[in-house]
């Protein structure tokens, strides 16, 4: 099939149009012209029934027409088609009739619509997120809400590709308010909207390395955490400050205390963590409602608000956390944690046991 040779000129043509604005707002720019590149591909595609080899040839056209130009191989253009049709499903374009076909005013007329279908303030975390980024969020996000949630997170967050790669994989966006809790009658309204999207119901904490034989020792888990605190305030989201393990509470002369205690600034407010290496137990209920009483009481400074209290353990079981939860006056949730990715079934009888696998590099 001969390729039109149009779409090479068009492309040529947005590819050079862009540069001046590009060494100016270099990752807007980049994102309209890649938006632009994979809505004239996609559409084009379509109309011509293009078998898989017309990206290679396109690139190789455009190395001919632009010699040195890099970043777009065949590879490159098909993330550029597929970043460009998530939008076009989730958003819609009214380009007008006068140059239908034009690519540069298509990427244009992106730039400007793109901002008034997206939500309050979004447009601005959309252009400022990497095409890397943005190419993993539109390959794995399921809607519009889900791309535009890590694409805050991206922006707002600072997270780097593998930390989006990890949160995406760990499912943050389908975890929010998931956690068991009794938010609904111990915060207002507010507080309790921003408890529900702060929290998740799983956390994975593969950065401690416990050994089989301190699986239930609760010392070890705190240690690990403690010893990798950054790590684990990344999985709990950037707006906590770490105020000390082992916190200590005085009452009547006697001590208790927190196993890991936070400041979250979103919240306002303290956040204890009580930390258990096996299964939920109602009665730890109990005890954190007395650890919150007594931080509102003793810590907690006039213009916070009220504390929240996480139980962290091993397995629990929702029906019964959820009957545990009532007669309590103190917010509180129970979530669990994982130290390591569950191998696959179907993988765990492929690799050899640690003593055969020992023997065999010896």
């Amino acid at each position: 099939m001969a390729l039109n040779k149009n779409i090479i000129l068009e492309l040529k043509q947005a590819i050079l149009s862009s540069r001046y604005q590009a060494a100016r707002l270099v990752n807007k720019e980049l994102i309209v012209l890649y938006f632009g590149i994979g809505k004239k591909i996609s559409e084009t595609a379509s109309k011509e029934a293009w078998g898989s080899k017309v990206l290679d040839q396109i690139s190789l056209e455009l190395q001919n027409e632009l010699p040195g130009l890099r970043g777009f191989s065949s590879g490159n253009l098909k993330k550029m088609r597929v970043f460009a049709e998530f939008w076009m499903v989730h958003l819609k374009f009214g380009f007008g009739s006068a140059l239908p076909n034009q690519l540069l005013s298509n990427t244009l007329e992106f730039s400007s619509a793109l901002p008034n279908q997206l939500p309050e303030n979004f447009a601005g975390f959309f252009f400022s997120v990497s095409f890397t980024h943005h190419f993993s969020i539109a390959t794995k996000s399921q809607s519009f809400d889900e791309a535009c949630f890590y694409l805050t997170k991206v922006a707002t967050e600072f997270w780097n590709y593998r930390h989006l790669e990890k949160q995406m994989a760990g499912k943050l966006f389908q975890q929010q308010g998931s956690l068991p809790n009794n938010f609904n009658y111990t915060l207002n309204e507010i507080h309790r909207e921003k408890a529900l999207k702060t929290f998740k119901d799983e956390y994975l904490l593969d950065f401690i390395n416990i050994q089989p034989e301190d699986e239930d020792d609760e010392r070890t888990l705190e240690k690990g955490i403690v010893n990798n605190i950054r790590k684990f305030i990344f999985s709990l989201g950037n707006d906590f400050a770490f105020m000390g393990n082992q916190y200590r509470l005085i009452v009547e002369e006697q001590e208790y205390f927190v196993d890991l205690l936070f400041f979250n600034r979103k919240l306002q407010c303290l956040v204890a963590f009580e930390l258990k290496t096996g299964k939920f137990k109602p009665e730890y209920l109990g005890k954190m409602n007395f650890y919150l009483s007594v931080m509102d009481d003793l810590i907690r400074q006039p213009h916070e608000n009220p504390s929240i209290g996480i139980i962290l353990c091993k397995e629990k079981n929702n029906r019964i956390v959820e009957y545990s939860f009532r007669d309590f006056n103190k917010a509180m949730g129970v979530a669990i944690y994982k130290t390591t990715e569950e191998l696959p079934a179907k993988f765990k009888n492929a690799l050899p046991d640690a003593d055969t696998l020992k023997k065999l590099l010896d």
